[in-house]
C-alpha cells in the first residue's frame, strides 16, 4: 500500500481532519441523532427547551466525530487491507498517530465541556457513553458480535436526554434503548455485510460473519422487533394517529431496505446501511408533529 505524504498546506491539513472525524459523511451523525431526539421529545412531550436541545446536538455531533477518530485510530493496521476503509486518513498516512490522538482528545473535551450545562446525573452517563464508544473497535478482535456493543454505545443519549429533562430515566427510557439497540443491530449487520470477507481474512469479528447465511433473517427480525417496541410508545406517552402514520411510513421503507440487502452485493449492503436513517427520521416527525399538534389544539 501506497501511503499519501502528510498534508503540505493548511486546507490539506483541515481537509485531512475533516475527513477522519467522518464529517464528509453525516449519516453516523443522523444514525446518533435520530434516538437522542425522540428521547428528548418523548422526556418533555413535546419540543424540547432550545438550550437543552442545542447541547445534544453539539454533543451528538462531537462525540460521533470522537468515535470516529479513536476506530480509526485502533483499525489503523487493518484499514489499509479492506476495500472499503482503504482511503482513510490513518491508511493513507495523511496524519499521523499522534495528530489524530490529539485531535480525539480535542473533540472528547469539548463534549466533556457541554456536560457542565446538564444534570449531575448525565455525567455518569456521558462517562460510560466515552468508555463504550473508545472500546468498540477492540470487540471486533474477539466478540462474535461486536455489534451489540455498538449498540449500546449509541444509545446513551436516549438515558441521557431523560436524566437531564425528568431528573431520572423512567423504564420507557429503557424501553427505548432496548429498541434502539436492536434498530443498531440491523443496520450494522447490514454494513458488517459489506466487510465480510476483509474481516474474514483478518480474523476479525462481526454480527455478518457469525450469523453467516442467517444474516438477513437476522436483520429483519431485529428491524421487525425495534418497530413493534417503537408502536408502543403511545401506552407511555400520549401519541395519536400522526405518529401511527409515520410508524406505518417506517415499516414501508424498512420493507425497501430489507428487499435492497437481499442480494447481499456490497453495494446493496452499503445502500441499506447509508439509508436506514430515514427510518429514524420518520418516527422521530411523527413525534414531533403529533405533540405540536397537540400543542395547538
Amino acid at each position: 500500500m501506497t501511503q499519501s505524504p502528510p498534508p503540505s498546506s493548511p486546507h490539506a491539513l483541515a481537509s485531512a481532519y475533516w475527513r477522519l472525524a467522518r464529517f464528509d459523511k453525516p449519516v453516523g451523525i443522523y444514525l446518533l441523532l435520530w434516538p437522542t431526539a425522540w428521547a428528548l421529545w418523548l422526556a418533555a412531550q413535546g419540543f424540547p427547551d432550545p438550550p437543552r436541545l442545542i447541547v445534544f446536538l453539539l454533543g451528538v455531533v462531537l462525540m460521533r466525530a470522537a468515535g470516529c477518530v479513536l476506530n480509526d485510530l485502533a483499525d489503523r493496521r487493518f484499514d489499509g487491507a479492506v476495500k472499503r476503509t482503504a482511503q482513510r486518513v490513518l491508511a493513507q498516512g495523511e496524519l499521523s498517530v499522534r495528530q489524530a490522538l490529539a485531535f480525539a482528545l480535542v473533540l472528547l473535551a469539548l463534549a466533556a465541556a457541554l456536560l457542565v450545562f446538564l444534570q449531575p446525573l448525565v455525567i455518569v452517563f456521558a462517562l460510560a457513553a466515552a468508555a463504550t464508544a473508545a472500546a468498540y473497535p477492540f470487540f471486533k478482535r474477539f466478540f462474535p458480535v461486536p455489534q451489540v456493543v455498538l449498540g449500546l454505545a449509541f444509545g446513551f443519549g436516549i438515558p441521557m436526554a431523560f436524566a437531564d429533562t425528568l431528573g431520572g430515566v423512567p423504564a420507557l427510557a429503557w424501553l427505548l434503548w432496548l429498541a434502539n439497540g436492536l434498530w443498531v443491530l440491523a443496520y450494522d449487520t447490514a454494513y458488517a455485510m459489506v466487510d465480510r470477507d476483509d474481516d474474514q481474512r483478518m480474523s476479525l469479528q462481526s454480527s455478518a460473519i457469525t450469523l453467516g447465511r442467517w444474516d438477513w433473517a437476522a436483520v429483519a427480525l431485529c428491524q421487525s422487533a425495534f418497530l413493534l417496541l417503537m408502536l408502543a410508545l403511545p401506552v407511555w406517552v400520549p401519541l395519536g394517529e400522526v405518529y401511527l402514520l409515520s410508524w406505518l411510513l417506517a415499516v414501508a421503507w424498512s420493507w425497501v431496505l430489507l428487499r435492497r440487502l437481499q442480494t447481499r452485493t456490497r453495494e446493496d449492503c452499503f445502500w441499506t446501511f447509508r439509508q436506514s436513517h430515514w427510518v429514524g427520521a420518520l418516527l422521530w416527525t411523527g413525534m414531533a408533529t403529533d405533540f405540536a399538534l397537540q400543542a395547538l389544539f
